[in-house]
């Protein structure tokens, strides 16, 4: 036995060193080829290292089916200078496989548009949109919340993987009953417009995105 507990130290500083021993929630979900070294835009811009590695979706379905939502209550808001900002827990972001930084010509960054034609239909999302709200324990009206793609879709975010979904509130401030209003869009068009222009790559941007929306210009440079 004294063999056993002296082996473990050991075990856990290889773990730790070599794979970092995920324990999050997700585990065992199917992750993208991120690791932990900082990404490097074309400016020079990086994610830096230690990062958690985003989980990949199924991409576009020509059939989209109601995907199920954390439990009731288990997922909790976070504020960054009272903006909203989602569990990570609950929503750690999901990308698409069908988007990468070689297909950017002919995918998000095409002329003509990418988002529209890869959307699930409101009958889908409207069911989803009512789950997580339980889900985050959020009670205000539906009509002033977003169902918001954290890493959205003309960043390569995954249409419809739960992971990639959530009831965003509106911004402090905000006039109940006049409908959807965040500051995060503009954050996601202007990622968008770099990333497309070559100032930054599609993984840094997403991982941007994922750790904080609210510094993820800053965090790149962009502002």
């Amino acid at each position: 036995m004294g063999s056993i507990r002296r082996a473990a130290p050991r075990m856990l500083l290889v773990c730790l060193l070599v794979a970092g021993c995920s324990s999050g929630s997700h585990s065992g979900a199917g992750v993208s080829d991120r690791g932990g070294a900082s990404a490097a835009g074309a400016s020079g811009t990086a994610v830096p290292a230690g990062t958690a590695q985003i989980p990949v979706g199924a991409g576009p379905q020509t059939t989209y089916t109601v995907q199920q939502q954390p439990p009731a209550g288990r997922c909790h808001f976070r504020y960054e200078k009272g903006e909203p900002l989602e569990d990570p827990a609950c929503t750690p972001g999901a990308t698409s496989p069908a988007v990468t930084q070689a297909n950017l010509g002919s995918t998000i960054c095409r002329k003509g548009g990418y988002t529209k034609n890869i959307r699930p239909p409101e009958s889908i999302t409207r069911k989803e949109k009512q789950l997580n709200a339980a889900s985050y324990g959020y009670t205000g009206s539906l009509g002033d919340a977003e169902y918001d793609h954290l890493i959205s879709l003309q960043l390569g975010g995954d249409p419809n993987d739960a992971r990639n979904l959530w009831v965003e509130p509106a911004d402090p401030g905000h006039q109940p009953g006049s409908g959807v209003n965040n500051k995060k869009d503009p954050v996601e068009t202007k990622l968008h417009t770099a990333v497309c222009s070559g100032k930054v790559t599609l993984k840094a941007a997403q991982q941007a995105i994922v750790s904080d929306w609210t510094t993820a210009l800053s965090r790149l440079g962009l502002t």
